[in-house]
């Protein structure tokens, strides 16, 4: 791994260039560290669209958020740079990330006929690709614009989740990344009415939260189009050991609402002790019981779109995953950062960290810095 020149947190930036290395300022934080009781560190891995990870290391504590340095994990894959939404850390060995992909390979498409992506594995403390497997997508799926981006796990599967229509959950081996089993949202009870599926796996891996977002049933299930969002949000719990088996087995269902328009939910994270989930929501951060689904608080986002949340080891903060946009002149340009959120307040703590376009801006031009973001996965020590 390559160490960046820049004072940013883990992100990947939409174009592929390799970023800029060097040393990282340390300085950069979201709000005063010092003197704010225990703190935390660890390293984010966040997946975007440059052919790599980004591996940042950060410290939290009740007052604020600093970056204390900044590596790249990459992808090496041919001629064929991935993009990825999903970062996923084994839970029986933190030094292993499963990823999938969130677009589909096209060359590798053209030549088998079918709609390829692919899944694979890194070693953290090398930095290496241990596996890199195509997916062949079902010809059920009929938009595959975005495909895998949320993701669970068990203790000897990894399961990530989609965002094509029709949606599934697959069911991977761990030790050798081949699919066992295919769920689908129709399994879940979904009927034709629903945009995205995400998720994650509680921190005991007993169960697996679902969300999708609501939506009018769709006009024509063998076209790409969705049918119009109802603003409505669907909540699931599902027990773990039944997807081992690519069987659904549904523990609690519920539902939260937000904007027709604005509201999209992403990924989420549990909180360690397993009672709490934060939840992604674009232009929110939704706050849940884990055990009952039902909604303790919400927060609009003032700076950025939400797309993902890490929660801290203290179950009361969590690191959320933000895309921003800036003006300037005629010109708007997108870029990445994470901030600090209350989970027992609903608050925010201090500014964004902009992540992408301090290093973006001088090899594009500060113009043309666009920056792409979306899920995480993290390492505390």
């Amino acid at each position: 791994m390559k160490k960046f020149a820049i004072v940013v947190l883990s992100l990947v930036l939409a174009f592929g260039a390799y970023l800029s290395m060097g040393t990282v300022d340390n300085t950069v934080v979201s709000a005063p560290v010092a003197d704010a009781g225990k703190s935390y560190t660890g390293t984010v891995y966040v997946a975007g669209h440059g052919g790599h990870f980004a591996a940042a290391n950060v410290t939290v504590s009740s007052s604020g958020m600093k970056l204390n340095n900044l590596d790249m994990v990459s992808i090496e894959s041919g001629d064929t740079q991935h993009i990825f939404h999903d970062a996923r850390i084994d839970s029986e060995n933190s030094n292993n990330m499963f990823w999938t992909t969130y677009k589909v390979d096209k060359a590798a498409s053209k030549k088998a006929g079918k709609n390829i992506a692919h899944i694979g594995m890194n070693d953290l403390k090398t930095g290496k690709v241990v596996k890199d497997m195509q997916i062949v997508l079902p010809d059920d799926a009929k938009f595959t614009g975005a495909v895998y981006c949320g993701s669970s796990q068990s203790k000897k599967n990894y399961m990530p989740m989609t965002m094509t229509k029709k949606g599934f959950i697959d069911v991977f081996d761990k030790k050798t990344l081949k699919l066992k089993h295919r769920v689908y949202a129709e399994d879940m009870g979904f009927d034709q009415n629903y945009i995205f599926l995400h998720g994650n796996a509680s921190p005991d891996l007993k169960t697996t939260f679902v969300t999708a977002n609501g939506s009018e049933k769709w006009t024509d299930a063998s076209k790409p189009e969705f049918g119009k969002r109802s603003g409505v949000i669907t909540n699931l719990l599902l027990d773990n050991a039944a997807l081992d088996k690519g069987k659904v087995k549904i523990l609690k269902k519920g539902t939260v609402t937000g904007s027709k328009t604005k509201t999209f939910t992403f990924r989420q994270d549990f909180t360690p002790n397993g009672k709490t989930i934060v939840q992604s929501g674009a232009d929110r951060v939704y706050v849940l019981d884990a055990k009952s689904l039902k909604l303790k608080r919400e927060t609009m986002m003032k700076d950025g779109e939400n797309h993902d949340a890490i929660a801290v080891p203290d179950n009361r903060h969590a690191v959320l995953t933000l895309r921003t946009k800036h003006k300037k002149g005629d010109k708007t340009t997108v870029d990445g950062a994470l901030q600090l959120y209350d989970i027992k307040t609903g608050k925010t703590i201090g500014k964004p960290i902009s992540v992408c376009n301090a290093c973006h801006k001088d090899q594009l031009g500060e113009d043309q810095a666009k920056a792409v973001l979306c899920g995480a996965d993290v390492n505390w020590k």
